[in-house]
């Protein structure tokens, strides 16, 4: 019995935890940055108790999750061997590498704040959580579609993906903005 399918579901399982893992840790910046604005105690009771769950969801599950994603995901590149002939697959890959650059970014994001430092704008960061999704949209679509033609397509999908995303995150700040 070939391993393979026990392989690519355990790749496809980590990968889902991965992107949980950084949706999940940007909305905790995003919370731990606009607690830091309000008024003592709450300020650093809701700081602190953002500062536990980031740790706990960054070491427990979104660093596990990449680094096994790094693991089986190249133990299933043989079948696309030799990539030459795949270019859907090296496209695919260069969107990974740049999710893995995304996700270490996210750990600078994560350290400054575990240190107090908040150099982003919660609206910043808003912004920065929606690039996971773009990647994600981006791998799923390579992967599924497995052809350039199509990933033309999907580009162009996504840029206008990406606009909706940016014009919803700016209707999204001025209705916040109005409530207040």
């Amino acid at each position: 019995m070939s391993s393979f399918p026990y392989l690519k579901a355990l790749h496809i399982i980590f990968i889902v935890t991965w992107f949980a893992g950084l949706f999940y840790i940007v909305r905790l910046f995003i919370y731990q940055t606009e607690s830091s604005e309000l008024e003592e105690p709450k300020k650093t009771i809701l700081t602190d108790q953002f500062k536990i769950m980031s740790r706990r969801l960054w070491y427990g599950i979104t660093w596990p999750s990449a680094i096994v994603t790094l693991i089986l995901g190249p133990s299933l590149l043989h079948i696309y061997m030799p990539l030459t002939d795949h270019p859907f697959m090296i496209a695919k890959i260069i969107f990974v590498i740049f999710l893995y650059f995304y996700h270490f970014k996210c750990h600078l994001i994560f350290k400054a704040l575990q240190n107090d430092s908040y150099s982003w704008s919660s609206n910043g960061l808003r912004i920065w959580n929606e690039v996971a999704t773009i990647f994600l949209f981006a791998i799923v679509f390579l992967i599924i579609l497995q052809d350039m033609v199509s990933m033309i397509y999907g580009v162009v999908g996504l840029l206008a993906f990406s606009a909706i995303l940016m014009i919803g995150i700016k209707v999204y700040k001025k209705k916040r903005l109005s409530k207040n």
